[in-house]
């Protein structure tokens, strides 16, 4: 039953986030610039900016792949530039294409030699790193706008929140390291959630949460102790490099300091990162543009200079950014996934889980177990 469910599912949210990206593309993003107008600045563009451009995009895949090999050890660069590509392509083509794309994930690590609480320690922890990050980079901007004199008291009172809401989340983090009774207590509040969301596809509770919470913490303190500075340091510079793409990209097409200063620049990119955190498309295709050009024309200052002239080249310059960010790892993706296929040299029995033994053992492989069932129905559907 729950099998014929979930393709009716996926249906669903393809025509839903199909009609929404046409209603954007269509109708909406006309209103802030002509398609005519942007596809000429885009071939205003000369060879020597492209290639530009080019190559900062590729350095920004590659950044990426220093923050997987910091979260786990024994990942090589290549496999990590395997394992991202393909999952990336999956997570931008794809409607919940995000479930998708963990699973391709984790079908690629068990198949290299890695254990299911590695996989599972490496996505938790990458991924706080990386919330961290989104939510840091909006406060940065505040700050540094309030440092322009360009503050108001709307900026000051999401400054103030987003200060909070960023110290509320490291506060909470440090205590779960800290305190191994809080471990086990998120642990089991996460496994009750967890149960009633699976008794509604009639799958059964699980189990030993609170001790896979205790098991998991011990795991994560091993991991930061030797590896968090590797892990900060390459989640920071993968986040200023696509920051990094789109500022070249509107000074490539002609945006200068005096229109659009970086800082501005900064602010947008990073509070239209938090709003396309939503699953409403995939990989945010229509949400993102949008959010972007509005936030750069209403932030720009046209005085002195043609207004309709660079809100045409702000549409342009993001159009450009999101073509080779969001598009240029669809055929790489690819290209990964069959690398993948057909590599064998790669390929190391998985790690058996279970060896660590005792209560702990038992609770990290229960865990690691519903990880995997819950992927495995991902990726069928």
């Amino acid at each position: 039953m729950a099998r014929r469910e979930i393709p009716a599912k996926r249906i669903i949210q393809t025509v839903v986030s199909l009609a929404l990206v046409v209603g954007i593309f269509v109708f909406a993003f006309p209103q802030f610039a002509s398609y005519s107008d942007v596809w000429n600045e885009i071939t205003a563009m000369t060879w020597l900016e492209v290639a530009t451009l080019l190559g900062v995009a590729l350095w920004n895949l590659v950044t990426y792949w220093f923050v997987l090999t910091a979260v786990m050890p024994g990942l090589t660069y290549p496999q990590a530039a395997v394992s991202n590509q393909a999952s990336t392509a999956v997570a931008n083509t794809l409607p919940g294409g995000g479930a998708i794309a963990v699973g391709v994930t984790y079908a690629m690590y068990r198949s290299w030699g890695f254990g299911k609480s590695e996989f599972a320690l490496a996505a938790v922890v990458s991924g706080v790193w990386n919330n961290f990050a989104k939510l840091g980079m909006p406060v940065l901007a505040l700050a540094l706008l309030a440092l322009e004199g360009e503050i108001t008291t709307a900026r000051a009172v999401a400054a103030a929140a987003g200060i909070g809401v960023l110290a509320g989340t490291i506060s909470l983090w440090a205590l779960f390291l800290a305190r191994e009774a809080l471990a086990r207590r998120i642990g089991a509040a996460v496994g009750r959630v967890v149960s009633r969301l699976r008794a509604l596809v009639r799958k059964p509770p699980v189990s030993d949460w609170g001790e896979a919470g205790v098991a998991f913490r011990a795991e994560a303190l091993g991991l930061l102790r030797s590896r968090w500075v590797r892990l900060t340091v390459s989640t920071i510079v993968s986040h200023v490099s696509l920051y990094v793409v789109l500022l070249v990209t509107l000074r490539h097409v002609g945006i200068g300091q005096s229109v659009l200063s970086w800082v501005q620049v900064l602010a947008v990119f990073a509070f239209i990162r938090l709003v396309s955190a939503l699953p409403v498309t995939p990989g945010g295709v229509g949400v993102v543009e949008l959010g972007l050009t509005v936030g750069l024309q209403v932030a720009a200052d046209f005085t002195g200079v043609s207004e309709s002239l660079f809100e045409a080249r702000i549409a342009a310059a993001v159009l450009v950014f999101r073509a080779i960010t969001f598009l240029l790892p669809v055929p790489l993706g690819a290209i990964s996934y069959a690398i993948w296929r057909t590599n064998r040299s790669w390929r190391r029995p998985p790690v058996d889980d279970e060896e660590g033994g005792g209560a702990q053992g038992d609770a990290q492989a229960g865990t690691a177990d519903t990880v995997e069932r819950q992927m495995r129905s991902d990726v069928d559907a």
